[in-house]
């Protein structure tokens, strides 16, 4: 029971990323490009963790 509500979640999920590419493709990229620096500032942030780790949590 729980895979197929897993699977209809997915399915309408992907029904409507194609729904909000094909009717407005500029806000799809505007939301694509708040997803990537969205991961490139967390990837910056643990990778300042570390540093910090590495130089002795001063």
């Amino acid at each position: 029971m729980a895979v197929n509500a897993k699977k209809v979640a997915v399915y309408g999920l992907v029904v409507f990323v194609l729904y909000v590419i094909i009717t407005d493709p500029a806000k799809a990229a505007d939301y694509v490009q708040i997803a990537f620096e969205g991961i490139s500032d967390a990837a910056k942030s643990i990778g300042d963790f570390f540093t910090w780790l590495a130089d002795g949590a001063k």
